[in-house]
């Protein structure tokens, strides 16, 4: 199930509220309207919004020309390596949380969770991790009418990470970033970044959080579908699931961290070194997590429209923006007015950037596996440059905050990533 677009509303269905931007609506807009009539890309790794039709190329069909790349057509999708030394393993986590009630399903009387971790591991195992599950490619495909290409087509995605390889490193010797997706979106949108992540020394927990995503895969074979996508949207609904993903995000890390783990690898997690990130909704909630649980000591929103206020006593954390001009430059409508609020309560580390050319999908694998398939999603930035400038953005973030490595790309703009801007709310300018 999907959440259809009312451009009429106030809010879509991009995962964070859509808010109608004010003053330059149309200069900030402009990627997502011309996405939205044209039709909009599959809901998880194929999904900008939970949505309606799509254009779709059913033969090769080249990107904007601005992006300066063809795409082909291609049978068989694939993640890039990652760009660290380790090689990556991966296992699934099934989480039953019985101390609360299912928040979207109150007659689930338990908040049941899946979620995937890549870790650094010895060597590489013999099985690579599959990407999803044929049924789950078959749901996140139809629900955003894709038609074009077998059913089945982003189970066959090519991932980097062995399934249940030996983990490596020394004991509590490896920080912990938990990632959240948008809404709608499976924990699978992410794993390009996850794997770059776990091959630079980090273990990294995805979560899906259930009813809320197109499809979930239990390990008793049910799969849950999206039960939120069919509530009417509003501020308040919208804070209601940034709250409602911080609580799944502590219970996980209770799950992870506690002394009875439910991952065998547990003991190599240094509990001090504790950040998260997230895309679109997911990126918002990461606000909502960080003020919840003091455990997680840094974060970054990627591309996410906030909801949950920061208390007057402020944020003290570091802190990463990262998303795009057509939504967040400084002084140009609605969502880039819920950063500027939140950019005022935030007393610690702080950096505001912006991807030139980038979409709203750019910051997770469909930038990457639509250029594949020879969809066009109106980016301007070709899928594997704005996947390389989100892994490396984010893994400096990481390795600043956690590791305390001096990392001067964060400090002012980069020859090597001109595309980025670092913005001042306060001048309303980026340079």
């Amino acid at each position: 199930m999907t959440e259809p677009v009312d451009t009429g509303r106030r809010y879509g269905g991009a995962g964070a509220p859509a808010h109608a931007a004010g003053g330059g609506a149309a200069a900030t807009e402009r990627g997502i309207s011309r996405i939205l009539r044209g039709g909009v890309v599959a809901a998880g790794v194929l999904a900008f919004v939970a949505t309606t039709s799509i254009t779709s190329a059913a033969s090769a069909r080249s990107a904007p020309a601005s992006a300066g790349l063809s795409t082909t057509m291609s049978s068989t999708t694939y993640l890039p390596k990652p760009t660290g030394s380790h090689p990556v393993g991966t296992t699934s986590l099934y989480l039953k949380d019985t101390s609360r009630p299912d928040p979207w399903v109150p007659s689930v009387n338990a908040r049941e969770l899946m979620a995937s971790l890549w870790y650094p591991a010895k060597s590489p195992g013999r099985k690579r991790a599959p990407y999803m599950t044929p049924k789950e490619s078959e749901l996140l495909l139809k629900s955003g009418k894709i038609t074009s290409v077998p059913a089945d087509t982003l189970s066959k995605t090519r991932t980097n990470a062995f399934t249940d390889a030996k983990p490596a490193g020394r004991k509590h010797g490896l920080p912990l970033v938990v990632l959240s997706p948008g809404h709608s979106k499976p924990r699978t949108e992410l794993t390009a970044l996850a794997e770059d992540l776990a091959s630079r020394g980090h273990v990294v927990v995805a979560i899906d959080h259930t009813y809320e995503n197109v499809a979930t895969t239990f390990p008793d074979g049910r799969v849950t579908t999206c039960v939120t996508c069919e509530m009417d949207k509003n501020p308040a609904w919208w804070e209601k699931l940034a709250n409602s993903r911080a609580a799944d995000v502590s219970f996980v890390l209770d799950q992870l961290t506690g002394s009875r783990s439910k991952w065998k690898g547990a003991r190599l997690i240094d509990t001090s070194r504790i950040a998260m990130a997230g895309h679109s909704v997911g990126g918002a909630s990461t606000i909502a997590a960080m003020l919840k649980d003091s455990r997680i000591r840094a974060g970054i929103n990627m591309d996410g429209t906030t909801e949950v206020r920061i208390p007057d006593g402020g944020l003290a954390r570091p802190f990463l923006f990262l998303g795009k001009p057509a939504t967040y430059t400084p002084g140009e409508g609605e969502a880039a007015a819920t950063w500027e609020r939140d950019w005022k309560q935030m007393n610690g580390w702080k950096r505001w950037l912006l991807v030139t050319g980038a979409e709203h999908t750019s910051f997770t694998d469909l930038g990457v596996l639509v250029d594949q398939l020879g969809i066009d999603v109106g980016a301007d930035i070709p899928g594997v440059r704005a996947m390389d400038i989100t892994r490396r953005y984010v893994a400096a973030f990481f390795d600043l905050h956690l590791r305390k490595k001096a990392q001067p790309l964060l400090n002012k703009p980069s020859t090597r990533y001109p595309e980025v801007k670092h913005c001042s709310p306060e001048t309303k300018t980026c340079q």
